[in-house]
């Protein structure tokens, strides 16, 4: 294939003669194959992907899915939406065994995409890949490092990162018109007994029909379990719940926001408190991260997360303050709320700080946090940015590097959740620390 200097010029990596090869030149048709085609992918990453193929060339060609149903209602479904015939394979080994696929869509369970995005780049495929990035700070490394080796392009499925209000926020605070961050707060409240649950899917669930052992990848052994297969948000160690699922898309915006890589320390409580339904994740959750620079105690701020599935008062909510008031990004305004009024000031024979107050945008967004198949505008975005990045080898607005941090505050809440220690993480040998000793 032919490319154009500029494309090469865009990325920073030593390209060998295969990777070279591998890029996609500005006019050919980009052929992606599915890995995982439940319900996030047929909800959520697939029509996002519809949205933007015609414009951007892309096309799916073949869908991967361990469980026979799914793979062949995963394939139909493609066809009915794209008119082309679609190819079912039966694992990834098949997938990548094909020589049309360029690129892949990663949304499986949560525990499995960072093994996943590794597979997909070290075989010379450019990825999308659903967050969490990883749980587990041994596959972050491994995704981190095999993404940089290849140089392949990766988005993360935070797709905050491709919302125009948050790209807003982004530049405002850096600019430093906001003021240093005081406090943040978040919240992600629901009141859904049945969130993560897939009752009348479970029973079609048999162990003949799909590949437990390819399932568990590089997790201990157990016996096959529907449920853990299907409702893995619900289990240890296939999930973390509500950090795996919500935390991540929320604390991301803290790092990008804030410019720091990682918490510098962790402590959390909760409790199943009232879905008795066999969970063993919680159903409630509070944790508090302190930030601020790794060589400068004396600088820094909270983050209070909570999160419960059990009254949905308050919302989804990132709410951050400076001195001079709050920016709110479930409303997207800055106003003055809660900065140094006059009279405060003047006790100190200081100046008020007060911010001044508008929109972040002209139209406020409002963040899809639920489960319905539509195409949501966000993740959309994001998907776009991916699709001119494979293009164009430009780094994407959801990166490796984004990833890996938001997997560092993941792994140093599940860390804090089970061990109920204060948790901090080691710069130099990239662990995280729970009591002083290394949690793996």
């Amino acid at each position: 294939m032919k490319i154009g200097s500029s494309a090469l010029a865009a990325t920073a990596v030593s390209w060998n003669a295969t990777s070279y090869a591998s890029i996609v030149g500005a006019n050919d048709r980009v052929k992606v194959g599915i890995v995982g085609c439940g319900d996030r992918m047929k909800g959520a990453l697939i029509p996002a992907f519809q949205a933007n193929s015609k414009d951007m060339n892309f096309e799916i060609v073949a869908v991967s899915d361990i469980w026979n149903r799914r793979r062949e209602e995963g394939a139909a479904y493609i066809q009915k939406l794209s008119g082309n015939q679609i190819a079912s394979v039966r694992n990834n080994d098949e997938l990548y065994a094909r020589k049309d696929i360029d690129a892949v869509l990663v949304a499986t369970a949560d525990f499995q995409h960072a093994r996943h995005g590794t597979e997909a780049v070290n075989a010379g495929r450019d990825a999308y890949v659903e967050k969490p990035t990883a749980h587990t700070m041994e596959d972050a490394r491994l995704f981190r490092a095999a993404v940089h080796k290849t140089g392949k392009i990766v988005q993360v499925g935070t797709q905050r990162r491709s919302t125009p209000s948050y790209m807003k926020a982004a530049e405002y605070i850096k600019s430093g018109r906001f003021g240093d961050i005081v406090m943040v707060e978040m919240t992600w409240n629901v009141n859904q007994p049945g969130r993560w649950r897939r009752p009348d899917v479970v029973p079609l669930l048999k162990e003949q029909d799909t590949d437990w052992k390819r399932y568990l990848m590089n997790r201990p052994y157990e016996p096959f379990d529907a449920r853990k297969y299907l409702e893995f948000r619900l289990f240890w160690p296939y999930s973390s719940g509500i950090p795996d699922q919500w935390l991540v898309h929320q604390i991301d915006t803290v790092h990008w926001f804030s410019g720091l890589p990682h918490p510098r320390s962790v402590v959390a409580n909760g409790g199943i408190y009232l879905w008795k339904d066999g969970r063993k994740n919680w159903d409630t959750m509070t944790a508090v991260f302190d930030y601020g620079p790794l060589d400068d105690l004396s600088k820094g701020f909270q983050v209070q997360y909570t999160s419960r599935f059990t009254n949905s008062a308050g919302g989804v909510k990132e709410l951050y303050y400076s001195n001079g008031g709050m920016l709110d990004m479930s409303k997207q305004t800055v106003t003055p709320t809660g900065g140094l009024t006059a009279k405060s000031a003047a006790e100190m024979k200081m100046q008020p700080n007060l911010l001044p107050s508008f929109p972040l945008v002209e139209h406020a967004e409002a963040m899809e946090t639920g489960l319905g198949t539509h195409v949501d505008a966000e993740t959309s975005a994001n998907m776009r940015n991916w699709m001119e990045c494979v293009r164009s080898r430009k780094t994407p607005n959801a990166d490796i590097e984004a990833g890996y941090s938001h997997s560092i505050a993941l792994c140093m809440n599940i860390a804090a959740i089970q061990t109920g220690e204060k948790v901090t993480f080691d710069d130099k040998t990239q662990q995280v620390m729970a009591g002083g000793k290394v949690h793996a």
